[in-house]
């Protein structure tokens, strides 16, 4: 017990340095850049373009992937519409680029000013966020005592890419949330219910492609006990699209532009690999990472819910999807958290094995950890030597962005056999001084 509040106050330190860092640092840096090369700042939150698009057209019937619309979106997000003719201007569009049926999702809000819906939202994404953990936790048939859970909440919360979603408004948090729950709902055989959440959670459609193509497959490995899973999600679907359907007539076709504009203005939607490999060496990768995941996949047809090889899967699937995906944005990284629990639980194991599975588990802390502890030193800092100086490496605790999902899915596929072995024999529990190590 009291190694876990040593634990539990160290978190509190570290997630306080690394807001503090964001708030003081990071978000000063940029405001400091914005006004010096006249960038144009507003709301910044993702979730505006969605809401303005929302409101316009269940409201007005105004088509939200219009150029009209956009230019307002631009408005509100940056604080004035965009200009070609300026060549400081931030390329990114922020057109509405969702599937329309995300409008059923903001529906409840469109007649609320957008101030009152940016402050509910914002603490409905910590709640989530926070919720995960214990959802996640669920999936994997883990148990944790009530100061351990506290610790994973606390450190979740205060990692960057929680942060950075909660910052922006981003739906990936929302959409992070809803497959957890529907993985949780699997575990728990709710598979009708696993069902409505993951089609829900397709308003981001590269984020769940590959969790849904897992979950078909698996459902077809016992059609008899599954076959509700893929049935739910099915109807679902074709509840969503065709109620998109029916408020905006020929809303695919307008996304699909609108998506493609996207990735245009956006540098051609690379992925982590991408960034990390050149675009061919990234692509040709991902295609490899894509059949060999669709390989187990199939291997692991029937295997139950629950099972060693069942809870691999999943954090394989998400691993490897935030990996593929033409993203690189930080706030995707929370699917990793099924991963990285699999590690914790595993770490003993993974350490007496050999010396690559020691040799991940070491870069892998480490890169997880270097942020906390990079923000620490620049708060440090902050306090001793002039802004000016600090802010000039403000990017410090960002150095290991990329690592992290690579070394979680390395992990994965180099211990797997080990993990879907050892993960069948109880108790399965996160031990306690875990998440300290």
């Amino acid at each position: 017990m009291r190694r876990n509040l040593y634990a539990l106050c160290v978190a509190g330190l570290l997630a306080a340095a690394m807001w503090f860092w964001v708030q003081k640092i990071a978000i000063a840096e940029q405001q400091a850049e914005s006004v010096a090369t006249g960038v144009p700042r507003g709301n910044l939150s993702d979730l505006y373009p969605r809401w303005l698009g929302a409101r316009e057209l269940l409201l007005h019937g105004r088509d939200p992937y219009s150029t009209d619309i956009t230019r307002e979106i631009q408005s509100g997000y940056y604080g004035r519409p965009l200009e070609p003719s300026r060549p400081g201007d931030p390329k990114d569009q922020q057109g509405f680029a969702y599937p329309v049926y995300v409008v059923f999702v903001l529906a409840p809000t469109i007649e609320l000013p957008f101030s009152v819906v940016q402050r509910g939202f914002l603490w409905l994404l910590v709640i989530l966020t926070a919720a995960s953990v214990p959802m996640w936790r669920c999936a994997l048939g883990l148990r944790a005592s009530f100061t351990n859970e506290l610790l994973w909440i606390v450190l979740v919360l205060g990692c960057f890419p929680a942060i950075q979603g909660f910052k922006l408004q981003q739906l990936t948090l929302l959409v992070a949330a809803l497959i957890a729950a529907s993985m949780c709902s699997v575990a728990r055989g709710r598979l009708v219910l696993a069902g409505i959440l993951l089609a829900l959670a397709s308003i981001k459609p590269h984020l769940v492609a590959i969790p849904m193509a897992w979950l078909c497959v698996w459902a077809l490995g016992n059609w008899r006990e599954r076959k509700r899973l893929l049935w739910s999600l099915a109807l679902s679907m074709v509840a969503l699209v065709v109620g998109g359907e029916f408020v905006l007539p020929g809303w695919i076709h307008k996304f699909r532009i609108a998506a493609a504009e996207y990735w245009l203005y956006t540098g051609g939607g690379r992925s982590i690999l991408d960034v990390e490999l050149t675009p061919f060496w990234g692509r040709l990768l991902s295609t490899v990472l894509v059949a060999l995941l669709f390989y187990f996949v199939w291997t692991l047809r029937r295997a139950p819910q629950g099972s060693g090889e069942f809870c691999w899967m999943m954090a394989l699937v998400m691993a490897t999807t935030l990996l593929v995906i033409p993203m690189i944005a930080p706030y995707n990284q929370l699917i990793l958290l099924p991963g990285l629990m699999m590690m914790v639980r595993m770490i003993r194991p993974l350490w007496k094995s050999g010396r690559l599975e020691r040799f991940l588990v070491a870069m892998t802390a480490g890169s997880i950890l270097w942020p906390w502890l990079a923000a620490a030193g620049m708060v440090i800092s902050h306090f001793f030597l002039p802004a000016s100086v600090v802010q000039r490496l403000w990017a410090l605790p960002l150095y290991t962005t990329f690592a992290i999902p690579i070394l979680v899915l390395t992990s994965l596929l180099v211990s797997g056999k080990m993990m879907a072995t050892f993960w069948g024999s109880p108790p399965r529990t996160l031990r306690e001084s875990a998440p300290a190590e």
